[in-house]
């Protein structure tokens, strides 16, 4: 069965707004949550980019029942690996279980800031899989020492761990990235929804199929009206018309800015549904389970026009999501 979730967008909300996001999200009856890991928003109209970690603690007080999950975190520059376990450990205790540990390599406009410069996505890939080794060191819960090739760790060890494992997931974006990575991860992530990566990383994945969850994420924009939606996703999040591999090489907003200078508003409108139409969200949504995905999480742009989206949600689009992709499983 498909699960939805929704997006902790850190971009678009500052910390204390973000909470009560989780929290209604939760009541709206999302399967689960994501939250974005940033020090800069894509665009500055967008205005954000609170701490994701010690927003995550306020949450996983917040909220219950919820899985948690960040989507995703950079284990290989801004943190060092042994950080980000001790941190997904404490969330995981935190939280009762509920967090899941979305790693990826990161984009330059988050990981530049601490001045190592910004390494070609082969050498990413490479440190990722490094910073994997420890983070799952770490978890198992023994002393870890290692000098690697991109990282080094002295006497290390998580004293407080959760009694369930945290689980990782790790962004993928083609066959390179899977192979990499299927083998050291619980879970695939990525924004694409394409068969081809579903059926790759279960071919590549030690695991069984269906012991293994692939996560998906789609923006929309919801709003009573269609033009100011439009209006609103183009001013907020154009900067999703580059595709990855420009988003992940871009240095700072500004830069962000300029690249998409001549995306129109009607192209925004073009890929993601704008509007109050739940017909036009649920089939911009079904290309991510009619791929094969298991968990789809939505962002609703706008930092300010999340309130009136929950009841929404919950009273119209959910229920229609999960009718259209039960009607859809085999």
């Amino acid at each position: 069965m498909t699960r939805f979730g929704y997006t902790l967008m850190t971009e678009q909300a500052g910390p204390r707004e973000l909470v009560g996001h989780a929290a209604a999200a939760e009541a709206a009856g999302f399967d689960f949550e994501v939250i974005s890991d940033h020090f800069s928003p894509w665009l500055a109209s967008q205005g954000h980019a609170p701490n994701a970690w010690a927003t995550l603690g306020a949450v996983s007080q917040a909220t219950s029942a919820v899985e948690l999950m960040t989507y995703v975190t950079c284990p290989i520059m801004r943190y060092h690996p042994a950080v980000v376990a001790q941190q997904a450990a404490t969330v995981g205790l935190l939280s009762g279980g509920r967090f899941t540990l979305g790693l990826g390599a990161g984009e330059n406009l988050n990981e530049h800031v601490v001045g190592r410069g910004w390494p070609p996505v082969n050498v990413r890939h490479e440190m990722l899989v490094e910073a994997l080794g420890i983070i799952r060191g770490l978890f198992d819960g023994g002393d870890v020492n290692t000098a690697g090739k991109h990282f080094r760790v002295d006497s290390a060890k998580l004293w407080d761990l959760p009694e369930q494992r945290v689980p990782i997931g790790v962004a993928v974006s083609g066959k390179q990235s899977i192979e990499a990575f299927a083998p050291l991860a619980e879970h695939m992530i990525t924004t694409e929804p394409e068969a081809d990566l579903v059926s790759g990383w279960d071919a590549a994945s030690p695991r069984a199929a269906g012991d293994t969850r692939k996560i998906g994420q789609i923006p929309i924009c919801w709003d009573p009206s269609t033009d100011a939606a439009v209006e609103r996703a183009h001013d907020q999040f154009r900067w999703f018309a580059g595709g990855w591999k420009v988003n992940a090489e871009l240095p700072g907003p500004a830069g962000f800015a300029g690249a998409t200078q001549f995306v129109r508003p009607e192209d925004v409108a073009s890929s993601i549904p704008c509007g109050p139409d739940v017909e036009g969200i649920v089939k911009a949504v079904s290309a991510f389970w009619q791929a094969g995905f298991t968990d789809i999480a939505l962002v609703q742009i706008g930092g300010d026009h999340q309130d009136a989206f929950f009841p929404f949600a919950e009273r119209e689009l959910l229920p229609a999501l999960r009718e259209a992709s039960s009607k859809a499983a085999p």
